[in-house]
């Protein structure tokens, strides 16, 4: 089987509002960042399928005839993209020897890669292939490290596989799909992206497959294409955690008090509608010192809310606290518990 070499790149994101209330059927407004993941394939001639993931010290190989083992079973793989095989999860998770104790995120990005390959190649030639990712995404603080992963291994296994076309003509530097193939491209990272994190949003694959800013409601993706230029400080607490553990932790509390974290989840879908609505007026109208005190309110009340959910930190309430002490608004960003957190600067605000 012919494979043809690419080179794919995905971004990473931050989250404005939404975070955990987008997995309960809320709104979430999501914006593109300026880094990003790539991700490199090339044909070998070895009998190989091998992945390296430099930035988390990764690195793989399988014989061509051990993974042509779990190839039973998998017609019809290429039209689905959007339900995960709980089947092949579960003989891939046996072929690798992986429990939940040693679930890190070494395996579930090598658990993600075969996935994928072995859903779009299994009915078919398995070609042998390398694949190297390396990422300007810290892993697990909140960035859309891992959905860029997913994005660039989806489109790059498809690719691969001819289910979606290869763009790029030699004469151009860089190429995109058109949207059908995206669409199709997110729906794979999606599933790469639930091995990763079990309940996903979805918000994290999505954009990393269209960029920009999107609304995101239910799984419907709407790109925002009239936002005005905001100056975000992110920062990075370097604590890890596990975007799993407190999706799950989450859902427990609101099982455990619907009927007080149900009202903080409608709140927190307002505190979204109400940014995107004054987002909006910023691009019709001079924008006022009035729509950013709008804006840097709602960033406080979110950031109680989700302290409220128990997805706060230390580490985070002290940004908070270092930030408001001069007079900026802080909030976490993606799944909290650490991670990072965003301060939105005004127009002229000291460097």
């Amino acid at each position: 089987m012919q494979v043809r070499d690419c080179l794919i790149s995905a971004p990473g994101k931050a989250i404005l509002h939404g975070e955990h209330a987008v997995v309960h059927g809320k709104v979430a407004l999501a914006v593109s960042l300026n880094l990003r993941t790539y991700l490199q394939l090339k044909a070998s001639s070895d009998g190989k399928v091998s992945i390296k993931l430099p930035n988390i010290d990764t690195f793989v190989c399988w014989e061509l005839s051990e993974l042509k083992q779990l190839n039973s079973c998998l017609s019809g793989k290429k039209e689905e993209g959007q339900c995960l095989d709980p089947e092949l999860v579960k003989r891939l998770r046996e072929f690798m020897g992986v429990t939940n104790e040693n679930l890190d995120s070494s395996t579930t990005a090598t658990l993600a890669f075969l996935y994928i390959y072995l859903s779009l190649f299994g009915s078919g030639e398995m070609p042998s292939l390398t694949v190297c990712v390396w990422s300007e995404l810290p892993t697990g603080a909140g960035l859309g490290s891992s959905a860029a992963y997913s994005v660039c291994l989806a489109a790059a296994v498809l690719c691969a596989s001819g289910a979606v076309p290869t763009p790029l003509k030699e004469w151009e530097q860089t190429a995109g799909w058109c949207q059908e193939d995206l669409e199709l491209i997110n729906s794979w990272a999606f599933q790469a992206e639930k091995i990763v994190h079990g309940n996903p949003s979805g918000v994290d694959n999505a954009v990393g497959t269209w960029g920009g800013m999107l609304r995101f409601l239910a799984g419907k993706i709407i790109p925002l294409s009239r936002v005005p230029l905001l100056r975000i400080l992110l920062t990075n607490t370097k604590v890890p955690r596990s975007t799993k553990v407190l999706v799950a932790r989450v859902k427990d509390k609101i099982n455990k008090f619907p009927s007080i974290l149900i009202p903080v989840l409608d709140s927190v879908d307002a505190i979204s509608c109400t940014c995107e609505k004054v987002l909006n007026e910023m691009t019709c109208e001079p924008i006022k010192g009035e729509h950013y005190n709008i804006l840097e309110e709602l960033i406080d009340i979110n950031q109680h809310h989700l302290n409220v959910m128990g997805v706060g930190h230390p580490s985070l309430d002290t940004l908070c606290q270092v930030t408001a002490a001069r007079g900026l608004h802080s909030k976490l960003t993606g799944a909290g518990g650490g991670g990072c957190g965003i301060t939105l600067l005004r127009p002229g605000a000291a460097q």
